[in-house]
């Protein structure tokens, strides 16, 4: 099944004309897998530590996480911005309590994979074939209109809707309208 599992992912690499390591761990491991066996989909959701917007959001990534994980969706939080190292991120999980994956796209290879370029951001990709194939890139929820503009509370709720669909066998619907949040930060070639 790993082989397998490694062959998905160098296919979705491939496929995004990517190849090598898709990210490093808090302990400076590659990252070869998104995926583990039998996984129905991921989601990675791209933060930064210093982006309030970002951080508002991760009570609410966590509790979806923790209601679909058992179902078969794998979260992975996802570090691109060159700031966050692996300090940076360890206090940042244990200032939040993040116990979802982790990792620090240090070249900014998932960023790519994802076409994401804000901080909160979310892709979702389901197995296809030998590889996985984004279905969902966009906001959390509407709860963000602009910055400094902010409901009390969300009225849709656009990544939990595209992850329902999943697990329903059902087209997934796209996000209402733009994420709101921080730039990231592009490395230079």
């Amino acid at each position: 099944m790993t082989v397998l599992i490694r062959a998905s992912l160098l296919a979705l690499a491939m496929s995004a004309g990517l190849t090598g390591t898709l990210a490093v761990d808090l302990n400076g491991h590659p990252v070869e897998q998104l995926a583990p066996a039998g996984a129905r989909a991921v989601v990675l959701f791209f933060a930064a530590s210093d982006c309030p917007i970002s951080n508002r959001y991760i009570p609410e990534v966590q509790r979806l996480a923790k209601e679909v994980e058992p179902l078969g969706v794998h979260f992975w939080f996802v570090y691109p911005n060159p700031g966050d190292s692996a300090s940076v991120v360890r206090a940042h999980d244990a200032e939040f309590a993040i116990d979802s994956y982790t990792a620090l796209d240090t070249k900014q290879t998932l960023v790519r994979m994802a076409h994401v370029t804000i901080t909160p951001e979310a892709a979702v990709f389901v197995p296809e074939g030998a590889g996985l194939h984004e279905v969902y890139r966009g906001r959390i929820d509407d709860r963000y209109l602009a910055l400094g503009r902010e409901r009390p509370q969300a009225a849709h709720h656009d990544l939990e809707e595209a992850i329902r669909a999943i697990l329903a066998d059902k087209p997934v619907p796209q996000p209402g309208g733009p994420p709101i949040g921080c730039s990231i930060v592009t490395l230079q070639p």
